[in-house]
């Protein structure tokens, strides 16, 4: 007991009343409720809030009462106009050799068969290496089928892999002149639940039908072509665009004590899409980081601003990061980081400081090892949200989260409150707490950080 008094004596004081008050605000924010009433709230009162819709324009309202009455400052709507999709029917139905519907469900900016739905030939293509190579023009008239091996990983990292079947997929088929795609779900689990997502369809390239199948069904139509015989499809998706409609961010903040020390900016996105109540993707991400920032300006008003923002549209296409980066070029943000892949146990964190700041990253790795959190070797930044903002030469914390469920979850009508687990929410809070309570104290300057 001398010894580890003589050695606390030893330290700065303000190393030392920092680290009493991270550990502290970490250890008491185990028992966090705020996170799970947030997402309770948003998921049980809202429910699936597509982007750009009357839906999401409630979850507004909803986000700035709730913010308000939680006690921030600032608490604002930022909006702006965005092109909105909406869905319409959706059904699939092997028509021969082997009659049998399948589960499926259009992907965000699909184009759309005839009311009646549209007969053809499957082209099918195990990977989306296979469909680029496929000639011009060979799918005329037929509906590719684009496979693919996405498997569950701590990292996420094989979403990264394998996105691109969605994301670019269709519009590749479209070149090819195919009259509808479907693909092999971006998930990782075996109930019939289809994964909604968006797809891009690039100027000048005419969208095409373009659906999901779930991974079950999608699985057994391979079944079916590989028994030998040409397979037909009948497909009906209607969605449709409806035009310019209006969305937004909701800001708020507690403000800090020394502006020129600058802003540290958290969050995640109010928009979910519609299969869904949105609670793993992305409430629990808003409930997070809300409540942590409400821990950091209860015990007193921290040296930097921290701005919580509840970004619209994000599942769209990063719409709301993009027009808050474009509406705050000239503040000072300093760290930025989101919380948008859901709820499970924070495992990693890596950073993205300055060499000015590198001692930031040291404090962090003491503060977070007691919840079972370790330190990575990567440059973080990870986050469509905060990705506009990043590029404008600012630092990173990333509080990654296991991704072992998010894919059995992620844009399916399964991403409901039931899946959150208050105990690995409460972590994820302490964890971000820990976080707010280094970073926004920090005694440092905390400069530009230029990506390589």
């Amino acid at each position: 007991m001398r010894r580890l008094l003589l050695a606390a004596l030893a330290l700065p004081l303000p190393a030392l009343a920092q680290t009493m008050d991270v550990a502290t605000l970490r250890d008491a924010a185990l028992t966090d409720t705020v996170a799970w009433g947030i997402t309770e709230g948003l998921t049980t009162e809202i429910g699936p809030r597509l982007a750009g819709t009357p839906d999401e324009a409630r979850a507004r309202d909803w986000a700035v009462a709730r913010l308000k009455a939680l006690g921030f400052a600032n608490v604002r709507i930022e909006p702006y106009q965005m092109p909105v999709w909406v869905r319409g029917e959706e059904r699939a139905a092997i028509v021969s050799p082997f009659p049998q519907p399948l589960a499926i469900t259009a992907l965000g900016n699909s184009g759309a068969t005839p009311a009646k739905g549209l007969e053809a030939e499957i082209a099918f293509f195990p990977t989306l290496d296979d469909l680029k190579a496929a000639p011009t023009g060979s799918l005329k008239g037929k509906i590719a089928f684009v496979s693919h091996t996405m498997a569950a990983t701590q990292d996420g990292s094989s979403y990264g892999a394998f996105g691109a079947v969605r994301r670019a997929g269709p519009a590749i088929a479209a070149q090819k002149g195919a009259a509808a795609i479907v693909i092999r779900s971006l998930g990782t689990e075996h109930h019939r639940n289809p994964h909604a997502g968006s797809t891009v369809f690039p100027a000048g390239t005419t969208a095409i039908p373009a659906g999901a199948l779930s991974v079950p069904d999608a699985e057994q139509l391979e079944r079916v072509l590989n028994r030998g015989k040409p397979v037909r499809l009948r497909l009906t998706l209607t969605p449709r665009q409806i035009g310019m409609r209006e969305s937004g961010n909701v800001i708020a903040e507690v403000p800090g004590s020394d502006p020129a020390a600058g802003i540290v900016l958290i969050g995640g996105h109010l928009d979910s899409w519609d299969l869904g109540t949105g609670a793993f993707d992305d409430a629990a991400g808003l409930g997070i980081t809300t409540a942590a920032a409400k821990r950091i300006m209860d015990a007193g008003r921290p040296r930097r601003t921290i701005r919580v923002v509840w970004f619209g549209a994000e599942e769209v296409g990063g719409v709301g990061g993009a027009a808050y980066a474009k509406a705050h070029a000239g503040d000072r943000h300093v760290i930025a980081a989101e919380s948008d892949f859901g709820a499970d146990r924070v495992w990693k964190f890596d950073v993205a400081l300055p060499p000015e700041s590198v001692a930031i990253g040291d404090r962090l790795a003491t503060a977070l090892a007691p919840l079972g959190i370790t330190r990575g070797s990567a440059v973080a930044g990870n986050g469509t949200d905060i990705g506009p903002t990043l590029a404008q030469n600012v630092g990173a914390v990333d509080l990654a989260q296991s991704g072992l469920r998010y894919f059995d979850l992620h844009h399916t009508p399964d991403d409901t409150l039931d899946k959150v687990d208050p105990v690995q929410l409460q972590q994820n809070v302490a964890a971000w707490t820990a976080m707010l309570a280094v970073v926004a104290n920090a005694p440092e300057s905390i400069g530009p950080f230029r990506r390589k």
